[in-house]
């Protein structure tokens, strides 16, 4: 909020008494807060003690004082302070009128003052007058722009950062990219820059103002623009070394990032100064691998490097804004730590109504206006919030430069202090919510209350919004002039209501900007952000914008300040030739928004009728449907390769839609067929919203494509085809060929091999609807369908022959041809053959005479014969000649055994004249042509091929440059000295002697120096090759566990993963470290001539011998592969040979983090030797960091190799090997293994000790014997032996009466709650309602939730009963918390929750009522009897959710098993409920009668009544099970009763036990209890606990069974999305072998998301997964889908089962089900015409036709009448006498009065 309007410079100069000038400050200088400079020594510390510099910084304060108060100059004149100016007026004045205003300003200006504000220290805020070049702020990002960063300054101002203010290293990238827009021609310019990629919104900085005006002339005062900069450099300008302490703020740039975390730039390069940000202080907003260089943050100082240079920085804002953590400054060096951004603690000196005042270090002032002191949000009162002498935690947003005396602004508001981007509100979903989002910008709001006055200034307003006001200029509060305004007079007065709308947001502020001017109301938009595309809006025609070619564009106005513009193919549907007729300044259009641009401010209007009135808006790939249809304009035709156009749609949805598209005619010219601007209707086929592609079409849908292709693909080129002809264009014939569906093309000038007049007579010649037939099929276009034919003569003799040429292998020099010309250039003629292959006829190869003729004398299409001249195949090229060959010549044979002889042109050695001088062992020259990663491609001459291969470059490793690229440092045509080795044969990789004759004579070349200088050549070969020889390799391909290299070119070997390097860090990425065409050194290790295979090694030091077991030692480290893991161990070859374990003891050094599942299988790892068994060929690896890496990281867990390493009471920890009868044993070592006692296993009773333990659980214990004989270590486990600070457990006798206690709520009853002791053996008691306050009547349910954390008083304990009864009253405490605050002072009273708020006491009463697994309080646990019934598994609830709030719990919801997820935690056992039992913990039932009464029972066994009432206990579920192990319905009631005690983890345990229980045979029994641990773990535990049980599952039981149960569950616990991503799984494992799940997933997407259009998208995928007999069964079970989904469309599947039918028509149970489909849907008259459109069938067997009948009949008899029913035996009985004519048989229907029904069933085929 801005301060109210001062007065002018002329004004205050009137009444100011003249000063004498004084000299400017720098901008880049320090500020007015720099009192002192404080001396440093060269060692860097000061020669003041910190008292002394406190002392100066006092008596400096109390001179400036003495000098302004008495005009005389102080005593000691050591301080000068430079402001002469007086401040402005301060906003508590602004309650005065102004001409008092005016006076007491002259007044006070003259006079001196006394108290604060006297002494020149004023209340105020950041304004515009006040902020001037040199001023530092605190602004938060609100919007980034392409060439700079607005920032929201406090009190509604805005400043701008432009790109080159941001860092040093950004501005030289800026530069960089300037001179490569300046300078590069050929595109390699350095990437644009994304402001996006450097800020956040939201994000805090600390900004300098580099100037307030702009476009300033000289002597004229330019626009109001506040210019900032972010530099380090000026924004720490003021900080020195000293300066730096922590907690206080600095801004850093990145210098550069690291992996452990960024290097920064603080621009204090004099003190040598930098920051280093750790990779886990960056904060949640910003992740490392997109920081860019140049980056700035407002950093938190956390400390510093040993050396003191360097600066630990924090980015974290969630850790700088915790000033509960002392995240703040009370002291520092000098007063120039206080920087905007920083923290401090503020002694508050004064309070008022217009803010608040305070000091820091006791002389630094601190001022909050009324906005940043938190009443303009809150609207508390400021007096009664704070008081003079308060210590209060602020953040420094502002400085004032020019004020007299020096102070600083800072903020109270909750979340600057905090440094959060947005205020909190109740209305917010989180904090990173911004407030536009629920008040966007441009909203209307009806009634805004007004909350404060500021007369003069504004109103603030609350806006719905709990926490956020807004704020009302007092120019924006109505259409006119407000000349004042009142807190409690007129209509502007506090309380009133008045209609709003919200005009921007100031984050720093946390204020809407609003206004209340009525015309501000009445605008459809206000800024551009305001309109939707697609949107249909009304405007006024404010511009037509003329060129010289017409009116290019129509500007329309939409309201005050937004405007859009009509380009001219969007004026109308049609081309208008005049537009400027239609279209006139100031008429009203209705236009339709094509495309925004808020960043440029820019809106696209069309106007064409059809996209105005059009209800289908593409404007989002993502919403876009295959088959969709919507209008479309066409803004791009392309005539040219790749033929078709590009249609504009809304927003920036662009699709291309193909020639072949564009109609079911073919379109050779798409420009003659359409124009741009025109509107055409368009069909979806395929879209990519990830890439924003997608292709549309003009055709009519329903005409089928996939029969097209089929056919299209069985016609082979060169074919002979018949057609008939359908239409005849200008220059050709369209066909469609016989059989097919297919169209084909026939130009005139194919029709003969004469001239052009021959081919247009015989063309007149033919008719539409004429036969053609023998034409040669020349080419395909498989995207448009279509085929190319041919009748010329010669093409058809060639065919027929078999010498048309259909490939390039197909040609060979000197070979005849025939072909047609396709076209002419300057260089020769292009000769086309079949297939598309063309070749080039040169000019210098066509007959003289026509070298003068236009085109060279042919024509498109023409005849012509040539013979082939040469071949590249490598560039997939050849050139022809018409020129004759001599007799000589075409008497020679083609195959002859040496090179045909022929000069050379332009050979590169200048030397050699004919083609046979290049003779192997020759030395010439060759140019670079091309160069790939593995070879160089040179030429010898024009025409003459050659290649270099990698290995026949370099002599050594030494003469690389860049060892991963060699080739690199070659260049394009580059001469090389080259030596000839022979003819390279492409297809086997190798070279052949010159003299081999091939297509394509590329010859194989070496440019080794070795080669150049040696006289004898020797090449290399696999039999030349030595065991332990080294060479230099190329890498030519990688594989998944090796590398193919190059020796040579006709030499190939292997290195395999173990064997490329000793880094096994590299060999985790083969294809990044040795990337194809990289050079190793590598050493032969094996040779195998006979299978032409060799192995090679480039590690050091490799033994040419295999590794053998023999050769491994303990402490060897060597590099393996993963093979297998699992949850105990991994699988590690070290060679094809060798492969050993690494057991979880020798995963980590420390035994908590070793997880096995960590690694992949093929993984390459560092192992260490750990143990060599010869005798049993046994090795046993270690992945010990201390091992493998020889890590200097502490050993949590030392090694142990043998026993004699163990000592008695060693603490070690282990993994639980093997849990026996008798104890359990932990494995130490891999070959130490520890026994446990049953007796050490605790210091408590463990019932069931094993359910405690299981296999490779991490224990910790304390050796107690070692037996070095007997190789025998014995531990304990015990608490006691292993903790030193163990303190054994509270038992029932350790209670005492009077003892203060804390305890956990462990159960809730209306009675009271039960606490367990802390620190006890399980020690429980109860604490009455009437106990729990001092207030009466209080629910327990609302005062305690299970698991609350409380401290009670021990009030009676009955050693009889063992019952305790416990205290919660707050009176209990006072006295101890009395004597507890006098020993420590500082313990918190506990306060008892006895207010709370009805809401909330009702929200907790429905979260009770809403919770499934509500528990039985103790003593009136129920048991509800035996249900055998498993149709009746699922919980039933009452209908107040299961609980009687008059009686305990409802009768339905008495169970012990407890529902998630439907799933039924009963198992199918229900025990009987016990209604004479009775609670325990009844007050009104005498505990000692009801003890005497079960004395005087007689004591009898009853085990034998647990048929009756069912297991009510642990020993009773034990006794069960050791009867019934295998019953899985017994383990998940046990589940289930452990999880109504709320013990969870035991009901996992027991799930556990249940599965290594049950017996392996019992596979459903298993599955039972799966499923019962995936509902645990789906209602009660974490996501990770949930993947990690249903992979196990999966692993032991059938896979897609686990899967669709799952998925069921969570469908039923309406976690749809889970279940989605697995059905996803599902199909990809599962969709090519089951049907089931394809329906499955449709059925959910149908059914339960009501999302058809997934499921419809399913069908066709499903179709191509699964095999061919089960299309039909599927298809059928996707159409009754949509008839029984509520949510499916009937038509659909009818559409769906015709499919069918049209194929396969006497599928009768195809029929059977669609009839009981359309009668379950009611549609009675369908299903009767199915009934009698299959007695109408042909060709239908009698015993069927009889079936069908009685089954009509019958359906009549249940849905019809007598009528319809009597119809279907007329339709029988016709049936039967026309099968018994056409056998020549006579049947008599003999009719009888009320025949049985029965006897009528006969008489349908009773003939």
């Amino acid at each position: 909020m801005a301060p109210i309007k001062r007065k002018t410079t002329s004004e205050i100069d009137t009444i100011r008494p003249t000063k004498k000038p004084k000299p400017t400050k720098p901008v880049s200088g320090p500020p007015a807060l720099r009192q002192e400079e404080p001396s440093f020594p060269r060692g860097g510390a000061s020669v003041l003690t910190p008292l002394e510099q406190k002392q100066i910084q006092v008596q400096a304060k109390n001179d400036v004082l003495f000098e302004q108060e008495t005009g005389r100059k102080a005593p000691k004149n050591d301080f000068v302070d430079e402001e002469d100016e007086p401040d402005p007026i301060s906003q508590s004045e602004l309650h005065s009128s102004k001409a008092k205003r005016r006076s007491k300003q002259k007044s006070k200006l003259n006079t001196p003052r006394l108290d604060s504000k006297e002494k020149g220290i004023r209340i105020e805020g950041l304004s515009y007058k006040r902020l001037i070049p040199g001023s530092m702020v605190l602004g938060l990002v609100s919007q980034i722009n392409r060439y700079d960063v607005a920032l929201s300054l406090p009190n509604n101002l805005t400043g701008y950062l432009p790109i080159t203010s941001v860092s040093d290293s950004l501005t030289a990238r800026v530069e960089r990219l300037a001179e490569d827009n300046l300078e590069d021609d050929d595109g390699t310019q350095e990437q644009e820059i994304d402001l996006q990629s450097f800020f956040f919104i939201g994000q805090y900085l600390r900004a300098f103002v580099v100037s307030t005006e702009r476009d300033a002339a000289a002597g004229m005062k330019g626009k109001r623009h506040i210019e900032l900069s972010v530099n380090p450099r000026q924004a720490n300008s003021s900080l020195k070394r000293i300066d730096i302490v922590v907690n206080s703020m600095v801004q850093a740039s990145v210098r550069s990032v690291e992996d452990h975390g960024l290097i920064m730039e603080l621009g204090m390069e004099g003190d040598g100064v930098r920051g280093f940000m750790s990779s886990k202080e960056i904060g949640r907003n910003t992740d490392i691998s997109h920081v860019q260089q140049g980056t700035v943050f407002l950093c938190l100082v956390t400390g510093f490097g040993s050396n003191g240079n360097v600066v630990k920085l924090s980015a974290d804002t969630e850790k700088a804004g915790n000033l509960k953590k002392g995240h703040f400054l009370i002291d520092a060096p000098t007063i120039d730590c206080f920087l905007p951004g920083t923290a401090v603690e503020i002694l508050v000196s004064e309070v008022t109504k217009a803010g608040i005042l305070g000091t820091a270090m006791g002389v630094l002032n601190l001022t909050a206006d009324l906005v940043h002191s938190g009443t303009a949000a809150s609207g508390k009162d400021l007096e009664t919030k704070y008081h003079v002498g308060d210590r209060i935690k602020g953040r420094i947003i502002c400085t004032f430069p020019d004020s007299e005396p020096s102070k600083i602004g800072f903020s109270l508001l909750e979340h600057v202090t905090s440094l959060k981007s947005n205020p909190t509100s109740s209305k917010l979903d989180s904090e990173d919510t911004s407030p536009t989002s629920v008040l966007p910008l441009s909203t209307i709001v009806p009634e805004a209350r007004i909350a404060r006055v500021e007369p003069g200034v504004g109103l603030l307003v609350d806006m719905g919004v709990i926490g956020i006001r807004g704020f009302v200029h007092i120019s924006r509060i109505a259409d006119g002039k407000v000349e004042n305004i009142a807190q409690d007079a007129g209509p502007y007065k506090v309380g009133t209501v008045h209609k709003a709308r919200v005009i921007g947001y100031n984050y720093l502020d946390g204020l809407f900007i609003v206004s209340l001017e009525p015309k501000v109301i009445a605008q459809p938009f206000l800024s551009v952000d305001d309109v939707r595309v697609g949107q249909i809006v009304k405007g006024t025609i404010e511009k037509l914008l003329i060129k010289e070619s017409g009116v290019s564009g129509i500007i329309v106005n939409l309201a005050e300040g937004v405007t859009g513009l009509v380009p001219e193919i969007h004026f109308a549907d049609i081309h208008l030739q005049y537009p400027e007729r239609k279209f006139k300044e100031g008429a009203s259009v209705t236009a339709r928004v094509l495309s925004t641009s808020p960043a440029e401010r820019q809106l696209r209007l069309t106007l064409k009728k059809t996209l105005v009135n059009s209800e289908q808006i593409w404007k989002s790939y993502d919403d876009l449907e295959v088959g969709a249809e919507a209008p479309g304009t066409i803004i791009k035709i392309i005539s040219s390769r790749g033929a078709g156009a590009v249609i504009q749609f809304f927003g920036s949805v662009r699709g291309f839609l193909p020639v072949s598209e564009m109609s079911e005619s073919y379109i050779d010219d798409p420009e003659e067929h359409f124009r741009l601007g025109q509107v055409v209707k368009i069909r979806l086929i395929s879209v990519d919203p990830a890439q924003k592609r997608m292709i549309v079409s003009c055709k009519d849908p329903s005409i089928a494509g996939a029969a097209q292709q089929e056919q299209l693909e069985r016609i082979v080129i060169g074919s002979t085809v018949n057609g008939t002809v359908s239409e005849k264009a200008n220059d050709e014939i369209i066909l469609e060929l016989e059989g097919t569906n297919l169209k084909a093309i026939l130009p005139f000038e194919h029709l003969t091999d004469g001239s052009a007049q021959k081919s247009s007579t015989a063309a007149k010649k033919i008719r539409v609807g004429q036969i053609m037939k023998d034409m040669v099929v020349l080419s395909k276009a498989e995207g448009k369908r279509l085929l190319q034919l041919t009748s010329k003569p010669s093409l058809m003799k060639a065919a027929q022959s078999g010498k048309l040429v259909k490939h390039l292998d197909d040609l060979q020099e000197g070979k005849e041809v025939d072909g047609f010309v396709n076209n002419s250039t300057s260089a020769g003629v292009f000769v086309r053959f079949a297939n598309s292959v063309s070749g080039l006829l040169p000019k210098s190869h066509l007959p003289e005479s026509t070298l003068l003729l236009p085109n060279f004398g042919m024509r498109k299409h023409q005849s012509i014969s040539a013979r082939v001249l040469s071949v590249d195949y490598a560039q997939n090229r050849f050139s022809l000649t018409t020129k004759t060959t001599t007799p000589a010549e075409a008497a020679k044979p083609y195959n002859a055994s040496v090179l045909p002889e022929g000069s050379l042109s332009h050979p590169v050695d200048e030397v050699s004249t004919n083609i046979n001088d290049f003779n192997v062992g020759k030395l010439t020259k060759a140019r670079i042509s091309s160069i790939k990663e593995t070879q160089l491609n040179v030429q010898l001459a024009d025409g003459v091929q050659g290649r270099i291969d990698a290995s026949e470059v370099f002599d050594s490793l030494e003469d690389i440059k860049d060892r991963k690229h060699p080739l690199k440092q070659f260049h394009p045509k580059q001469v090389l000295p080259v030596r000839i080795l022979g003819m390279h044969d492409s297809r086997n990789h190798r070279f052949l002697p010159i003299t081999h004759r091939s297509k394509a004579p590329v010859f194989e070349l070496t440019a080794k120096p070795s080669n150049m200088a040696s006289t004898d050549l020797e090449i290399l070969t696999l039999d030349k090759v030595k065991v332990d020889s080294m060479y230099l390799a190329h890498v030519n391909n990688v594989a998944e566990d090796c590398v193919w290299v190059n020796l040579s070119p006709n030499v190939r070997g292997r290195i395999r993963a173990l064997e490329l390097s000793d880094d096994v860090s590299l060999l985790k990425d083969l294809g990044k470290n040795f990337p194809v065409g990289s050079a190793l050194k590598a050493k032969v290790v094996n040779i195998n001539v006979a299978n032409n295979r060799l192995d090679l090694s480039s590690r050091s030091g490799t033994s040419t011998k295999p590794l053998t077991i023999g050769d491994l030692s303990v402490g060897m480290v060597l590099p393996g592969r993963v093979t297998r893991v699992n949850e105990r161990q991994i699988m590690v070859q070290l060679t094809d040979s060798l492969s050993g374990p690494v057991n979880l003891v020798d995963l980590a050094d420390d035994y908590s983090t070793a997880n096995p599942t960590i690694y992949e299988k093929n993984q390459i790892v560092r192992v260490c030797i750990r143990g060599v068994d010869i005798p049993n060929k046994r090795i046993y690896l270690s992945t010990r960091p201390s091992k493998t890496l020889s890590s200097s990281l502490p050993v949590e867990d030392r090694e142990i190799n043998t026993v004699s390493d163990l000592k008695v009471n060693d603490v070690v920890r282990g993994f639980v090997k093997n849990i026996a009868d008798n104890g359990v044993f932990i494995s130490l070592a891999f070959n130490v293994t520890a026994f446990v006692r049953i007796s050490d296993l605790s210091d408590l009773f463990l019932k069931d000790w094993k359910s405690e333990f299981e296999i490779d659980q991490l224990v910790k214990g304390r050796v107690i014997q070692v037996d070095l004989d007997l190789n025998l270590v014995q531990m304990s486990l015990k608490r006691s032996h292993v903790d030193k600070d163990y303190r054994p457990p509270l038992t029932f006798d350790d209670i005492i009466v009077g003892q203060v206690v804390t305890g956990k709520v462990r159960k809730v009853e209306d009675f009271g709650v039960f606490i367990v002791i802390d620190n006890s053996a399980n020690v429980s008691g109860l604490c009455h309602k009437s106990q729990m306050a001092d207030r009466k009547s209080l629910d327990p349910k609302k005062l305690y939730n299970e698991g609350d954390l409380v401290k009670a008083k021990v009030l009676k304990i009955d050693r009889d009963t063992r019952r305790i009864s416990l205290g919660l009253k707050a009176s209990f405490f006072e006295i101890e918390v009395d004597v507890e605050d006098a020993e420590d002072g500082a313990i918190e009273r506990s306060v008892m929750r006895d207010d709370l708020d009805e809401d909330s006491e009702v929200e907790r009463l429905q979260d009770m009522l809403a919770k499934n697994d509500d528990e039985a309080a103790e003593g009136r646990e129920v048991l509800e009897e035996t249900n055998h019934d498993q149709s009746d598994l699922d919980m039933r609830r009452s209908d107040d959710g299961g609980v009687d709030l008059n009686g305990g719990l409802s009768q339905e919801s008495r169970m012990h098993g407890l529902a998630a997820g439907g799933f039924d935690w009963t198992g199918g056992i229900m025990v009987a409920e016990n209604e004479a039992s009775e609670s325990e913990t009844d007050a009104e039932a005498p505990l000692p009668k009801k003890k005497k009464r079960r004395k005087a029972e007689p004591q009898s066994d009853l085990t034998g009544n647990l048929d009756v009432h069912g297991p009510q206990s642990v020993a009773d579920f034990e006794r069960l099970l050791l009867g019934k192990p295998n019953r899985s319905a017994l383990w998940v009631q046990y589940m289930a009763f452990q999880l109504q005690l709320s013990e969870i983890d035991k009901a996992r345990e027991i799930a556990e036990r249940a599965l290594r229980t049950i017996h392996i045979r019992e596979q459903d029994e298993k599955l039972n209890v799966w499923m019962a641990l995936l509902n645990l773990e789906n209602a009660y535990g974490t996501d990770e606990a949930l993947d990690n049980v249903f992979a196990r599952a999966c692993q032991h039981c059938d896979g897609l069974d686990i899967h669709e149960r799952l998925a069921s569950t969570f469908i039923q616990s309406g976690r749809y999305e889970k279940a989605e991503t697995l059905y996803t799984k599902a199909l990809s494992k599962y969709g090519s072998t089951s049907d089931a799940v394809w329906l499955n997933v449709a059925t959910f997407y149908i059914t339960t998301l009501n999302q058809p259009s997934k499921a419809h998208a399913l069908l066709p995928r499903a179709l191509q997964s699964l095999p061919q007999h089960t299309h039909i069964q599927l298809t059928s079970q996707f159409a009754a889908l949509e008839f029984k989904s509520p949510n499916g469309d009937p038509e659909r599947g009818r559409t769906m089962f015709e499919g069918i039918l049209g194929s396969f028509p006497k599928r009768w149970d195809i029929y059977s089900r669609m009839v009981d489909l359309e009668t379950n849907k009611g549609e009675k008259e369908r299903a009767r015409g199915l009934f009698e459109r299959v007695t109408r069938a042909k060709g239908v067997k009698a015993g069927k036709m009889k079936k069908w009948f009685e089954k009509w009949e019958k359906w009549e008899g249940q849905h019809g009448d007598e009528r319809s029913r009597g119809r279907v035996l007329k339709l029988a009985e016709a049936y039967v006498r026309k099968v018994a004519g056409e056998k020549g048989m006579v049947v008599d229907f003999v009719e009888e009065e009320k025949a049985p029904e029965s006897e009528e069933k006969d008489s349908l085929v009773s003939a």
